[in-house]
């Protein structure tokens, strides 16, 4: 067979065989009218009045937005709002948690046709300036919760939020706006070295120490909060848009989001491909996710292949420099389990995975970093599968996950 895979703004033409599994996120209906279907939530919301009356006699007005490692529509979301939140004089605050500032042309992607109307308004959170930060006390697991003085201060919050699965977190989405959105940096910090422990998984809320963390720091915001969440199908294209209640919208658009992400196989494949497509293929940190999802589908001893350009690196440099310090991936785990540093949780789980199966990358990325997280680079993708299937001998299974950073397998 041959698929085309998507890679930066375009695609790799790829030949498997007739046998080979494409695993790409379920089929769900797509709105014909996202606009009328967003309108439509925030006109009914859940356990919460409707986002006009919600923000009546409001004083200050935060929206908080995610920045461009996040697929969500928020510029599709603010064409369908923006007259009320303009009418209230909201000010913008971006999501970054400890990341980057965005670019200009990021701001432009995220605020959509309402970057010339919202622009001037928005700012980007800095985890690491400490004079924006308010202490505010600690979650049930001990962690120190500081959020951004503009949330502490706010009357009413919107938050703008997209859900799918998160390797360590479980979901993306609603609690994740507060922590790690508009955190501290100690406070990301402790929060994800509970990524370490195996109860932090995948398609996991409850029972899981990371996501435990981000729902306790909605109890220190005094805020009204007005959660807009959305699900993306496979296509990008809105599938479901829940609103109202931070907590009660979050539920709902997770059961949504595993309906499309969660894609169950009968058994793992001896080589995957697993594709971190636009905008998750921005650096190794983000694509990072499709190895941990793409490892759920690839057998003991198996080979995985990274498909991520990976254009603008490899994101904050903390986790790649641990891992080229140490000569095996067992070592890695050694030096974490000394001392934890924000990041070195992506570099637990790459060494877990690398200790486990053989890592390949397709990516802009040289050889020499990426050798650094135990990864061999490919030059020829088409070359690197024959390879693969021919080490593996007759009969190898191959599975690509078409979405790797968002697609969940669930072996049954």
């Amino acid at each position: 067979m041959r698929i085309d895979i998507s890679y930066r703004d375009g695609n790799i033409a790829l030949a498997l065989p007739d046998d080979a599994l494409v695993v790409e996120p379920n089929e769900v209906a797509a709105s014909s009218d996202p606009q009328a279907m967003i309108r439509s939530a925030v006109d009914s919301p859940l356990d919460a009045p409707p986002l006009g009356e919600f923000l009546s006699q409001a004083g200050k007005v935060l929206v908080i937005i995610n920045d461009a490692t996040r697929p969500t529509p928020t510029g599709s979301v603010l064409a369908a709002i923006g007259d009320l939140l303009e009418a209230h004089d909201a000010r913008f605050i971006i999501a970054t948690g400890a990341h980057r500032a965005p670019t200009e042309d990021e701001y432009r992607f995220i605020l959509g046709s309402s970057y010339g109307r919202f622009r001037e308004k928005t700012q980007a959170h800095d985890a690491r300036d400490v004079s924006s930060l308010v202490e505010l006390g600690t979650t049930r697991n001990g962690t120190p919760v500081s959020l951004n003085r503009c949330a502490v201060e706010a009357d009413r919050i919107v938050v703008i939020g997209s859900v799918e699965p998160h390797y360590f977190a479980g979901y993306t989405g609603g609690r994740k706006a507060i922590l790690p959105g508009v955190a501290g940096f100690r406070t990301i910090e402790v929060n994800h070295k509970q990524a370490l422990d195996p109860r932090a998984v995948s398609l996991e809320v409850d029972d899981n120490p990371v996501s435990q963390d981000m729902e306790d720091t909605l109890n220190f915001v005094q805020a009204g909060i007005f959660s807009i969440m959305t699900v993306l199908d496979k296509h990008q294209r809105l599938a479901s848009c829940v609103a109202g209640d931070i907590r009660s919208s979050f539920r709902k658009a997770v059961d949504e989001a595993e309906a499309v992400f969660a894609v169950r196989m009968a058994k793992r494949a001896d080589v995957v491909i697993s594709v971190a497509k636009n905008p998750m293929d921005i650096n190794l940190y983000q694509a990072q996710k499709a190895i941990e999802n793409g490892s759920l589908a690839t057998a003991d001893g198996g080979i995985l292949i990274l498909v991520a350009s990976c254009w603008d690196g490899v994101g904050d440099d903390a986790y790649l420099n641990l891992l080229g310090s140490a000569l095996s991936p067992g070592e890695v785990l050694g030096k974490i389990a000394k001392g934890y540093k924000l990041g070195y949780h992506k570099a637990a789980k790459m060494a877990l995975a690398a200790g486990r199966i053989s890592l390949m990358a397709y990516s802009d990325l040289k050889s020499e970093i990426l050798k650094k997280a135990f990864i061999a680079k490919v030059e020829s993708l088409q070359e690197a599968v024959d390879a693969a299937l021919t080490s593996k001998g007759a009969g190898a299974s191959v599975v690509v996950l078409t979405d790797g950073t968002v697609t969940v397998p669930v072996i049954e």
